[in-house]
């Protein structure tokens, strides 16, 4: 079987010493940077992950800082959804959009300071879309990547987990909020937020160096709670309708054919480069949109290419990700559907590697 050769172009992370003693099986790459995938096994994992608590290396979801006088307009360029009353100390869901109203990435906003935010990216080189506004527009501020390596821990017993490495006070800090920690003399931004619906934390962990100091203080606290290591989990994001950039959408796709319109105030986001092509599209409304999918059948194989969706022997979408769920005991799926056949009931066929498969358009996601 081919494998990847490793090179600097391929970075390490701060982590990657305990993920590898943990007996990672799996890796993807996502911002030149090994992410893992799988564990035990994505089942077993997932499994796991709705039962206890999990600690996940996600240094790939690389912070773009902006730093400056300048760095709140520079950001409200980025996005169509209004951060005027955007707080230090919140985190926003922000779409990313270019001149088109095309998506770039839908990163998570979190802002330090007025003049301090990081944008934590999803699998793309924002970076570069970022300086490059910042340069051709002369904008007063730095825009950089710092050594800041996040570090999610997620699961029914994360808080628990937490409180007993941080202190108790990290109970209290609100979905979408941060706060500030100590851990070794250093201060530490820690979000309730995550990839996963089983609820957690994101810890942005600023200097590589106390990497895993942190990690093991993590693993001996959380002995008892059956802690172990583990990734983002293909069927629970699935369940949960949490979209993956580059899978389920790409920079053909407006935030409104991606779902994500109530983040778009396109009205008054003042200043955002694609605000007068998301008038458009929001004005003539999408003509495609992203829905949840169950695919009957048995188990469905690996979903690594768009798989085409047809209805009456035409194309009306494309299935993006799929996997068997063990608690719904279906094959669930994301898929880009056209107008005609997005409403919840409509029954169309999935070209998958295994043959057709007899599918039905869901109203909503699993959980």
């Amino acid at each position: 079987m081919a494998q990847i050769s490793l090179s600097r172009r391929l970075r390490r992370t701060p982590f990657s010493e305990g993920v590898e003693a943990a007996g990672v099986k799996g890796f993807t790459v996502y911002n030149r940077m090994l992410l893992p995938t799988v564990f035990e096994s994505v089942q077993a994992d997932y499994r796991h992950l709705k039962s206890h608590v999990q600690v996940w290396d996600v240094s790939c979801e690389r912070q773009v800082e902006l730093r400056g006088p300048d760095a709140a307009r520079l950001m409200q360029m980025l996005t169509p959804r209004d951060l005027r009353g955007m707080l230090p100390g919140q985190c926003y869901y922000v779409p990313i959009v270019d001149e088109t109203g095309g998506m770039l990435n839908d990163p998570v906003a979190v802002k330090l300071a007025e003049d301090r935010w990081w944008i934590s990216i999803a699998d793309s080189d924002l970076l570069l879309w970022v300086k490059g506004i910042a340069n051709g527009y002369r904008l007063d501020v730095l825009v950089d990547e710092p050594d800041v390596s996040p570090l999610a821990i997620q699961g029914p017993k994360a808080d628990e987990l937490m409180a007993r490495v941080f202190g108790d006070r990290v109970r209290d800090i609100r979905f979408f909020k941060f706060d500030m920690f100590e851990f070794e003399g250093r201060d530490l931004a820690v979000a309730r937020s995550g990839y996963s619906k089983q609820g957690g934390f994101e810890i942005y962990v600023e200097g590589s160096d106390i990497g895993m100091s942190l990690w093991n203080a993590l693993f001996a606290a959380g002995e008892d709670l059956q802690v172990r290591a583990g990734c983002p989990n293909l069927i629970e994001r699935i369940e949960g309708g949490l979209l993956s950039y580059g899978n389920d959408m790409t920079d053909y796709n407006t935030p409104h054919e991606c779902g994500l319109g109530k983040f778009c105030n396109t009205h008054t986001a003042i200043g955002c480069i694609g605000r007068d092509a998301l008038l458009r599209v929001a004005k003539e409304g999408p003509v495609q949109q992203i829905r949840p999918i169950t695919i009957h059948g048995d188990e469905v194989p690996p979903c690594d290419r768009p798989w085409a969706v047809y209805a009456g022997g035409k194309r009306v979408g494309q299935v993006t990700s799929a996997a068997w769920s063990p608690d719904f005991e279906s094959n669930v799926a994301i898929g880009m559907m056209r107008l005609s056949h997005w409403d919840a009931g409509a029954e169309v066929e999935v070209e998958a590697p295994d043959g057709t498969r007899r599918a039905t358009v869901r109203e909503a996601f699993w959980i």
